[in-house]
């Protein structure tokens, strides 16, 4: 029963991932621009940016309108996205009807709880932002413009992340799987309700994963290390399976909006952008 909870979680996470891997595979060959000349600017312009690079002045407005937009996301749901959001509602559902018999069969030792620490730094807050920080200070050395704007985008995603992942938690009150005997029920209290770890960690690994997504092998480190820590947070009793699921699956489609909206602020980038606001929030996958 304890492996078939963690083949569901795998695949619940696979599930999310699936359509941004895919769609990453299809774009590799106009993926890398970095042999192009460009002009010796902060944000050089590339084709794929359709003028202007973002900045990171752009940063608080970016992030306020984000919110906005996720607030008001349930009620611009189109036909298309309805089938992804009725999947993730159902996914979420069964997985919350079934933590608690989750945690009753998961081993509860100290080892364990000591690896599930560890693989899971990557997702902290100590880890994450300034892993994110390299990219830039790397694209600034190498004149990589790349990893500067995965850099920003990136760290517009975790904030973005950091803002929702708290707003739902005060909201939702949910235990921590703790022991076998703790209580996991909503609105007593507790944080854990969505993962913060997880949610921030595919947020990144998203951006990344799109931002680079002409090399085959960094789309696969992101999202398994991403994948590493969400699963590192539930072995290790911080989280229940549904609550890193959650945190997973709305950190992946952060880091798809942020990077689809923000990528390149030009007067075209702005169009597309205000007619996606009247559209849902973001889960289209596929669309450019």
């Amino acid at each position: 029963m304890l492996q078939r909870g963690f083949r569901i979680l795998l695949l619940s996470i696979t599930v999310a991932a699936s359509p941004g891997l895919a769609q990453d595979v299809q774009n590799q060959d106009t993926g890398d621009d970095s042999k192009v000349q460009a002009p010796k600017t902060e944000n050089p312009a590339e084709p794929e940016a359709h003028g202007s690079r973002m900045k990171w002045g752009d940063l608080p407005r970016n992030a306020w309108h984000d919110e906005k937009h996720f607030a008001a996301s349930p009620f611009h749901i189109s036909g298309g996205d309805a089938k992804l959001w009725a999947l993730f509602g159902v996914g979420t559902a069964a997985l919350v009807a079934t933590d608690k018999s989750f945690e009753a069969r998961l081993p509860d030792t100290a080892r364990q709880r000591s690896v599930g620490k560890w693989a899971s730094r990557a997702g902290a807050d100590y880890s994450i932002y300034p892993l994110t920080a390299l990219f830039y200070f790397y694209g600034k050395a190498d004149k990589n413009p790349r990893a500067r704007d995965a850099s920003r985008l990136g760290i517009e995603a975790l904030v973005d992340a950091e803002i929702t992942v708290n707003v739902l938690k005060t909201v939702t009150q949910r235990g921590r799987p703790e022991t076998k005997t703790s209580s996991i029920a909503f609105f007593k209290g507790g944080d854990a309700f969505p993962s913060g770890h997880s949610i921030q960690s595919w947020a990144l690994a998203r951006v990344v994963a799109r931002e680079f997504s002409g090399n085959k092998a960094v789309p696969v480190l992101a999202y398994g290390l991403a994948s590493t820590v969400t699963v590192a947070r539930v072995y290790g009793r911080r989280h229940s399976p549904s609550d890193a699921f959650v945190g997973a699956a709305m950190g992946y489609f952060i880091g798809d909006y942020v990077y689809r909206h923000h990528h390149a602020p030009s007067p075209k980038a702005k169009v597309a952008l205000w007619v996606a606001d009247h559209v849902s929030f973001g889960v289209g996958v596929g669309k450019p």
